[in-house]
């Protein structure tokens, strides 16, 4: 392990979980700048170009981890995916963290993670991997087809896999009601809500 391996890092902050299966837990995030994917509706756009954000050394990191005062490290981006984690994901655990990972699953996973959060994108097709490895399938709805797509991924996942559907924030207002209904049909199905952006916080 190198204390001294970097990242490009667009940003680090605690709050609090906002969606998925640890909505509302405490948590520091990590957000790597550079994504391979480029979702047209991305919230977080100026984490694509990785050149636009610093380098950060995993000392530097962990220390921040460290100082939040929270349990919960979330490794996000971005595609965070693009780069080994490995050093990253020790240090962390050997200052006694739980570390998780929101992805979209493009690229073959590195490190130890306690959660794997797989947010699968049509804008670029996940590795097979994640469909066995992941602990929570976090589907993004934009379209009521994404619908029908959600189900394929579903039923990919083992059984014990958490299932998340989420409205496109700027289209909430339309899928919210499609994304009901199809949970009161297919109860395995969990409504995504992200509480963030209601409580108006990173």
């Amino acid at each position: 392990m190198s204390s001294e391996k970097a990242y490009p890092v667009m940003e680090t902050f605690t709050s609090v979980q906002g969606e998925g299966a640890f909505t509302g837990v405490p948590s520091f995030f990590i957000r790597l700048g550079g994504c391979d994917v480029g979702c047209v509706w991305c919230d977080v756009k100026d984490s694509w170009d990785a050149d636009r954000h610093p380098q950060r050394i995993v000392t530097e990191l962990v220390e921040q981890a460290v100082a939040s005062g929270v349990h919960h490290v979330i490794v996000t981006g971005g595609e965070p995916t693009m780069y080994d984690l490995s050093d990253l994901t020790s240090a962390l655990k050997q200052v006694g963290k739980r570390v998780h990972i929101e992805t979209s699953g493009t690229n073959a996973l590195t490190g130890e993670f306690d959660w794997i959060t797989f947010s699968p994108k049509k804008f670029k097709a996940p590795l097979p991997e994640y469909f066995a490895k992941s602990h929570e399938l976090k589907v993004i709805v934009y379209h009521k087809s994404d619908l029908i797509w959600a189900e394929e991924l579903a039923s990919q996942m083992p059984s014990t896999t958490s299932l998340y559907l989420q409205a496109e924030w700027e289209k909430r207002e339309q899928m919210s009601p499609l994304i009901f209904d199809h949970v009161i049909k297919h109860p395995r199905w969990r409504v995504g809500v992200q509480i963030h952006k209601y409580m108006g916080v990173e």
